[in-house]
């Protein structure tokens, strides 16, 4: 009875060390050294960006791909090591529209090796048109990324990130998700900024 027991357990330990691993449970704990920036954040989730949601857990994004500024796929992997502030926007969208200004500003006041605002476009019609509304509208610091064929958005949605424009969220350096917001703020206010500083550990 005894040995038979001991079979199985050592059984169980080895299937255990040949079964994959739960790729959600992993990522949370490479994302375990993100908690030091979400404990800083939360305090600063008010005013302006109150309704910025700080994670408890912090954990790798969904994957998702788009273009960059000249049109070759990119990844929300080619930024680690910066961190950066993700936001979903559509010319079609009246609340993406009027932050864009604000997050223009961001971009010209933080922006720099170790923060971005990748500001992602996902008209999927007239694929110019989102470059022109952003030229006459005087957007000029934030690069130009784009998913005309909305597959990006489809992740998303089955992700839970998305219920509706404008999405934002927060990834830091390491490739760790730390903050989620569903709808608009005002991002170039005071209270935006402390939170973007305090994402980036900057005094």
């Amino acid at each position: 009875m005894g040995l038979a027991a001991l079979v199985l357990a050592g059984a169980g330990a080895a299937w255990y060390g040949l079964a994959p691993r739960d790729p959600l449970a992993t990522g949370v704990a490479e994302c375990r050294a993100a908690k030091a920036t979400t404990e800083r954040l939360k305090p600063l989730a008010r005013g302006e960006v109150a309704a910025v949601g700080v994670s408890s857990a912090p954990k790798p994004p969904p994957v998702i791909a788009f273009t960059g500024p000249d049109e070759k796929p990119m990844s929300l992997a080619d930024f680690k090591g910066k961190t950066i502030l993700v936001n979903l926007w559509a010319t079609w969208c009246v609340p993406c529209r009027e932050e864009m200004p604000a997050l223009d500003k961001l971009q010209a006041e933080l922006g720099g090796p170790d923060f971005q605002v990748v500001a992602i476009n996902v008209d999927t019609r007239n694929r110019e048109k989102p470059k022109a509304w952003l030229k006459e509208n005087g957007i000029a610091n934030l690069a130009y990324h784009a998913d005309p064929e909305g597959k990006l958005l489809q992740v998303l949605q089955k992700s839970g990130h998305v219920v509706g424009l404008p999405t934002t969220f927060v990834v830091d350096a390491s490739g760790c998700e730390i903050a989620l917001l569903k709808g608009p703020a005002e991002w170039a206010s005071p209270d935006a900024v402390a939170f973007v500083k305090a994402a980036l550990n900057r005094s």
